[in-house]
């Protein structure tokens, strides 16, 4: 009977080494397709290009001349008679004028809607890059998730059938199993049971903020088993020195140029007003005929006004200095937003290099002792050598380790996200390449 228990338990746990192949018929959802659908259906992106779009109208129509006016009226009409032929100066007016802005700030205005509209089409290319982000991130939440959920699917059958060989081995009498065993064993499947709770919220809320992106229709799809093989590549460009030029090329600093460029339009614009404003108007009068029958001539008027900006103390002056502090700002957002690029580039890269010497432990040397010291002591207690309550503990500190490189890999390939973001270039390619990124 007791050779028939070893057996038995033999048998059950050899039995549990075998991993499932479980075949999903369910359709799976690759980055590098989420990240298309959210960048297709963006709605930032389509406002983004309506804006732009309204700029580039808006150069047009600032570069153009302002509207003639034409004045209609009647002139030294008579008070006591309203008689249009009783005085020699009465007559019909019709006038027309055209007013020209001040010196070039029609071209100014022109070039400032452009620049205006070229930095829309920069964030465009910054959303796009964030996007990338953005989705890398829910997606890897996602596949984190989902992988230690599996993981632990395919693990919780072994501590069943621990706790159905300590049920044996207590119940049969020459088992050796203690009852705590079977207190133990049931334990750890509850804590297994709270665990892969924490895990499903994890997974659904990762499910529901990566639908904001992708659509109600695909956020439920399972993410692939694999991350793209581009997420889990080295780093390249790590170093950043003081001087380096290569930020000035990332989407978002090209935008804030744009818009320092406007501003400087703006301080020519303001400089303008120091030169008058031209209006060129002209003027035809009709009148009657005299009394007696006698034709009288039409009058035809013509006249050229400007203003004097001669008190320019409370006004100009003012306009000029406040555009040019705000010129001033921009530029100094602009370095701190260069600072902040550089100094989180550099953090990711730290975090990245952190990270891959955990993973190259846990991959060479932690996981495989975890592993062997499971091995061993369900060994151990396969043999009545060894204690249950340790196979178990040795059980469960391999699962942690799995499921830390689990989580250790989703972490160091956010980061290379991150880092291929504040290294993007709108001179250059996509931080994320939609092909060949799959393994």
């Amino acid at each position: 009977m007791k050779d028939f228990f070893r057996v038995h338990k033999t048998a059950v746990i050899g039995a549990l080494f075998l991993t499932s192949l479980g075949v999903s018929a369910e359709p799976r959802l690759a980055l590098e397709d989420a990240i298309d659908i959210a960048i297709r259906i963006d709605p930032w992106i389509a406002q983004s290009i309506q804006l732009q779009g309204a700029l580039l109208d808006e150069s047009v129509a600032a570069g153009a001349l302002p509207d003639p006016r034409v004045t209609l009226g009647a002139a030294n009409l008579p008070t006591d008679t309203f008689d249009t032929g009783q005085e020699n100066m009465t007559q019909a007016t019709v006038g027309l004028s055209q007013r020209f802005p001040r010196g070039d700030s029609r071209y100014l205005a022109r070039n400032k809607k452009e620049e205006l509209a070229e930095s829309q089409s920069f964030q465009q290319e910054d959303r796009r890059e964030l996007t990338v982000r953005a989705v890398t991130y829910l997606w890897l939440d996602l596949w984190n998730a989902q992988e230690s959920i599996r993981l632990i699917d395919n693990n919780r059958g072994l501590f069943e059938q621990l706790a159905d060989v300590a049920e044996v081995g207590y119940t049969s009498a020459i088992g050796g199993s203690l009852q705590q065993d079977i207190i133990r064993a049931s334990l750890e499947l509850t804590r297994l049971d709270d665990r892969l709770t924490v895990l499903h919220a994890r997974l659904e809320t990762a499910q529901e903020a990566l639908g904001e992106w992708v659509g109600i229709d695909t956020f439920r799809l399972q993410v692939s088993e694999r991350i793209p093989s581009n997420l889990l590549a080295g780093l390249t460009n790590t170093a950043f020195d003081t001087n380096d030029n290569s930020v000035i090329a990332h989407p978002s600093i090209r935008a804030t140029d744009q818009l320092i460029d406007a501003r400087s339009i703006d301080i020519e614009l303001a400089r303008q007003a120091y030169k008058p404003e031209w209006t060129l108007s002209a003027q035809y009068g009709y009148r009657d005929q005299a009394p007696n029958g006698q034709d009288r001539a039409d009058l035809f008027s013509v006249g050229i006004g400007f203003d004097l900006p001669i008190f320019t103390g409370n006004r100009q002056d003012r306009t000029v200095s406040a555009t040019i502090a705000r010129r001033e700002a921009a530029k100094s957002d602009r370095m701190l937003q260069v600072r902040r690029i550089r100094a989180e580039a550099r953090a990711a890269a730290a975090r990245i290099e952190r990270l891959d010497d955990r993973i190259m432990l846990y991959r060479q040397t932690l996981l495989p002792q975890v592993e062997d010291q499971a091995n061993a002591e369900l060994s151990a207690y396969n043999n009545d050598n060894g204690d249950f309550a340790e196979a178990v503990r040795a059980r469960i500190v391999e699962l942690n380790a799995q499921i830390d490189f689990i989580e250790m890999t989703a972490e160091r390939a956010k980061n290379l996200a991150t880092f291929r973001y504040f290294t993007a270039s709108t001179s250059g390619p996509s931080s994320f390449s939609l092909k060949n990124s799959q393994d």
